[in-house]
């Protein structure tokens, strides 16, 4: 009798739990996803002193308070996943694992995301079911923010910091947003892939490329082009020169570069808002750095008006509000949408996302020395690029499965010989396994 009374108040406790869907962006990631293709990116803070475990693990809780929305786990449903409220404690650990490892929730608390620790570095590891880079790097931030704060009590006694007034919500804006009657523009032409012989599974090597950040500016300046359509237009020539010609490539090289839809849109949703645009490079014969920009800078122009956007978002969300689509059970979608997923993937031959100038409060900015994003690399696209920018400095970072690394170099070598100032910092992967 008293077990069954016991069962029935933590029935009724599961009863009361807050949740609610999957934004469209998110619907696919939890069925697509999997160890060989996490949908897992990282962001890290590199603070200007060891951190320390104990007061790491307050500052994840404190975080949390101003973030509730990520006090979930993922549920199945008949139809689609959705997310439910998560109320076991979350724990953080000593990284011991490459980045952007797959979340498995039945050993992670049920928890999207993961907080590691490494030396001086904090690592905030997110499943793109829960938010998106933006989102998710306001909430690094407040982590550091807590972190900082706890660690030196005294300095922020009483601290009253604006972050925390700020309201998010957790609104699916692709469906506020998005227009029933716009038509699609998607590419139909399949991409480069990337060849070469590949890492150990579950191995990632990872480079950061440090670049001066008013040298960069300088530059585009006098190339009049923005800083994404230079070093989106670097990436694609290197990839050209070190695989392409290599492997006597035939496809086209495309780029594709998320795009935060809050600059086009209203919404504070804290939850995925964010699409799409892709740079097609159509190769030639003989074919220059000048040219390859040409080509990217007129594909931005093209593609970066409210109108291509609109279209982009709104034929996404018009597949996942399919009626055909919806009444399909679980069970069945995770087959149609992993051999879907593995078809679009053909299309891109890299993707880099650039989150931008990364503002800091001027009290904490001592204590951070550095702030960086890493993308999942995965079977098709091999090789990923992410960049931010903190202070003077703009980390742009290689994430790949690649034991070759000539494409990093030669990206290296091109910044140099526009007379950019770059420092290279790597985890070592392929020297350990060319040593072995």
């Amino acid at each position: 009798m008293y077990l069954r009374k016991e069962e029935s108040q933590i029935n009724n406790t599961r009863k009361k739990l807050d949740w609610r869907k999957l934004d469209n962006s998110a619907k696919i990631f939890p069925i697509a996803s999997s160890k060989k293709f996490s949908t897992v990116f990282r962001i890290s803070a590199v603070l200007s002193e060891k951190v320390d475990e104990i007061v790491l693990q307050k500052a994840v809780e404190k975080a949390l308070e101003v973030f509730k929305s990520f006090k979930v786990r993922v549920k199945s449903g008949f139809f689609w996943y959705y997310l439910e409220e998560n109320t076991k404690n979350v724990r953080i650990e000593k990284e011991n694992y490459y980045p952007c490892k797959y979340i498995d929730p039945n050993i992670n608390a049920g928890y999207l995301f993961k907080v590691t620790y490494f030396e001086n570095k904090i690592n905030l590891d997110v499943f793109h079911a829960l938010t998106d880079g933006n989102s998710a790097m306001h909430f690094l931030k407040e982590i550091v923010y807590s972190y900082i704060e706890l660690k030196h009590p005294k300095e922020f006694y009483n601290t009253n910091r604006k972050e925390r007034k700020v309201i998010y919500n957790t609104e699916d804006s692709y469906i506020k947003n998005y227009n029933k009657k716009t038509k699609g523009n998607a590419s139909k032409q399949k991409a480069y892939i990337l060849r070469g012989r590949k890492l150990p599974l579950g191995a990632i090597s990872v480079t950061h490329e440090i670049i001066d950040l008013n040298m960069l500016k300088q530059i585009c300046k006098e190339r009049n082009c923005t800083v994404t359509q230079f070093l989106t237009a670097i990436l694609a020539y290197s990839i050209y020169e070190e695989n392409y010609k290599k492997y006597n490539g035939r496809k086209i090289i495309k780029i594709c570069i998320p795009v935060n839809l809050k600059k086009y849109f209203d919404s504070i949703t804290i939850s995925n808002f964010f699409s799409y645009i892709t740079a097609k490079i159509h190769i030639q014969e003989k074919m220059s750095f000048d040219y390859i920009l040409k080509e990217v800078q007129k594909e931005f122009k093209e593609q970066l008006t409210p109108e291509e956007i609109m279209k982009t978002m709104s034929a996404n969300v018009k597949l996942g509000n399919n009626l055909f689509v919806k009444i399909i059970p679980l069970f069945l979608k995770k087959i149609f949408v992993k051999l879907s997923y593995i078809e679009i993937r053909k299309y891109t031959t890299s993707t880099f996302s650039n989150l931008g100038r990364i503002g800091i409060i001027g009290d904490y900015k001592k204590y951070i020395e550095e702030i960086f994003i890493l993308i999942a690399p995965e079977s098709v696209e091999k090789i990923k690029c992410s960049s931010c920018s903190y202070e003077n400095k703009m980390v742009f970072t290689f994430t790949s499965i690649l034991e070759d690394k000539s494409i990093e170099k030669r990206f290296y070598e091109l910044l140099q010989k526009e007379g950019i100032n770059v420092k290279i910092e790597s985890n070592g992967v392929c020297d350990v396994i060319s040593e072995n």
